[in-house]
């Protein structure tokens, strides 16, 4: 093979890699998603041994949701609390510091974030639970929400997820 025809094919394969972390994943929860599609979805996951479907988040390494935002960040904050931290204290303020509310001090609640994610029909997200990384994402949008349209939906994501993955 020569060497400029073996380094496009190296390329490519690279290009064609499946993101970062996703190939790790073992077990997916799926939150409930619109019209039902999380039940499909669990079908053709587990028809197709793309990934094993947990029932219990806690043993789950990625979830399935169709929105992102606010609303979900609370969710996995109560699917996911974090581990209970040290008691320590804080740091003694240096002489000559600034006086509590001076400029530039945060003070009081942290800022809300605003995403411009939310309940959009027809995206779909496998978000790995400890790092909060989306490492996957498509769109389908389902034609209705009739059962034959959320089966025919769920199983061409499960399709171009397993051409991600390479044909896991």
């Amino acid at each position: 093979m020569k060497p400029p025809a073996f380094l496009l094919c190296v390329t490519a394969a690279l290009f064609a890699a499946a993101p970062a972390g996703l190939n790790e994943i073992r077990s997916v929860y799926l939150l409930p998603m619109n019209a039902g599609l999380d039940h499909y979805l669990a079908q053709h996951l587990t028809a197709a041994g793309v990934f094993q479907v947990v029932t219990d988040p806690k043993l789950a390494e990625a979830v399935f949701t169709d929105r992102l935002g606010k609303e979900f960040e609370l969710l996995l904050e109560e699917l996911y609390p974090p581990e209970p931290k040290e008691q320590t204290q804080p740091p003694a303020k240096p002489s000559g510091s600034a006086p509590e509310g001076a400029a530039g001090e945060l003070k009081g609640e942290p800022r809300t974030r605003f995403s411009s994610f939310g309940r959009s029909r027809g995206n779909l997200f496998l978000v790995d639970r400890r790092t909060r990384a989306v490492l996957w994402s498509a769109y389908e949008r389902p034609r209705t929400s009739a059962p034959e349209e959320m089966d025919r939906t769920a199983r061409r994501l499960v399709e171009r997820l397993k051409r991600t993955l390479g044909g896991k």
